[in-house]
């Protein structure tokens, strides 16, 4: 647990949960996942920011060398479906002039990596892909970074896409990363094909997959009293797409490895998007819209029964993402340290249900539900 929001991991935090403190005990003693998540944890530190250089240099070449800077917003808008996340042909120019220095393009890429998605999932990916090459006897390190990095990247692509949408971060910035999404795709593509063509088709199809997820999330937003359950669960392929295919190319999309790497880290992402919906509704003030707590407390008409069961549903994503752990060979050198992760994602969740429960807020969330 790497993320900006340092505040989950105190010691504070580890005690008050059942989780946390199983954490705690486990760093005591020096436990074999702790010390795997621990390894993976400080490499990736330390390399952090080579991959910041590497992704600033890649971007600032694709941006400087395209012959058609129009035809490419035009494509990439055809192909996420929205022309809200585009540049007009005629802010194009000065955007570009803008970003014609490798120092803003730096700043610029230092703000979309501070992301706790992109750095909790770094560790994670390189763990896999470790654990996989070990049990399958085909190490290769350039192979490595460049699928891992090309999955980093894809995930890093939603944080501009999300501030563009969201239009609550970055405001200054929001036309330079207009600019900088379609060349931050072309880079992820480019890494990712080095693992051969069905590790590309596979995040193509994840990709196309956590589109839908997209989609359906802002259709939602318009009718929140009328969500189903199986537009929520649809809707969560913008979680279980993204983190499960990045899973399964970590084994280079080999079956049967790729296919549990897919059912684990698929799961496991959809519990903490219900820790993340708990969280973002503490912090926002209501009942995020479209989410779980909505559904829930809208069927049960009280805000904190629809909290309690969305406890109980990221109890289950995880109780699936385990499941995984128990198909995996037994001389699977990396299963505690899977053992762990999930650990602390069931913590998240809990720490941030707990901070919901201290906060008391039932009667303000149940004063802005929708009608």
């Amino acid at each position: 647990m790497s993320g900006k929001d340092q505040s989950v991991i105190s010691k504070e935090a580890l005690m008050s949960t059942k989780p946390g403190k199983q954490i705690m005990k486990q760093a005591l003693f020096k436990s074999k996942g702790y010390k795997l998540f621990n390894r993976y944890k400080e490499e990736t530190e330390k390399e952090f920011p080579n991959f910041a250089e590497r992704f600033a240099q890649g971007l600032y070449n694709e941006i400087k060398s395209d012959p058609s800077p129009n035809s490419t917003q035009q494509a990439f808008g055809d192909e996420v479906g929205s022309t809200e996340i585009i540049l007009q042909s005629s802010e194009i120019g000065p955007i570009r002039s803008k970003l014609d220095d490798i120092e803003v393009i730096r700043d610029r890429v230092s703000r979309i990596l501070n992301s706790n998605f992109v750095k909790m999932t770094f560790p994670v990916f390189n763990a896999l892909f470790d654990g996989a090459s070990e049990y399958l006897g085909n190490k290769n390190p350039q192979l490595k970074q460049d699928v891992v990095e090309g999955h980093i990247l894809a995930i890093d692509l939603s944080e501009p896409m999300d501030r563009i949408v969201d239009k609550d971060e970055d405001l200054e910035y929001l036309d330079d990363y207009k600019l900088m999404n379609p060349y931050i795709l072309k880079l992820a593509r480019e890494k990712i094909s080095k693992g051969g063509d069905t590790v590309l088709n596979e995040f193509e199809e994840g990709f196309k997959d956590a589109r839908i997820g997209q989609y359906l999330d802002e259709e939602l937003k318009s009718k929140p009293t009328q969500i189903t359950e199986e537009e929520m669960t649809l809707s969560y392929k913008k979680y279980r797409s993204v983190m499960g295919t990045a899973g399964r190319n970590m084994a280079l999309a080999e079956r049967p490895l790729g296919e549990i790497f897919y059912l684990g880290m698929a799961r496991a992402a959809e519990g903490v998007g219900c820790g993340n919906e708990i969280e973002d509704s503490i912090k926002n003030g209501f009942v995020k819209i479209p989410s779980w707590p909505l559904y829930y407390s809208l069927l049960a008409n009280d805000v904190k029964k629809g909290f309690d069961i969305t406890l109980e549903k990221s109890n289950l994503y995880l109780k699936d993402a385990r499941l995984a752990i128990e198909l995996l060979p037994n001389d699977f050198s990396h299963k505690e340290f899977l053992e762990f992760l999930f650990l602390t994602v069931e913590h998240y969740n809990q720490f941030w249900y707990n901070k919901l429960q201290k906060a008391n807020k039932w009667s303000e969330f149940e004063s802005k539900l929708p009608k």
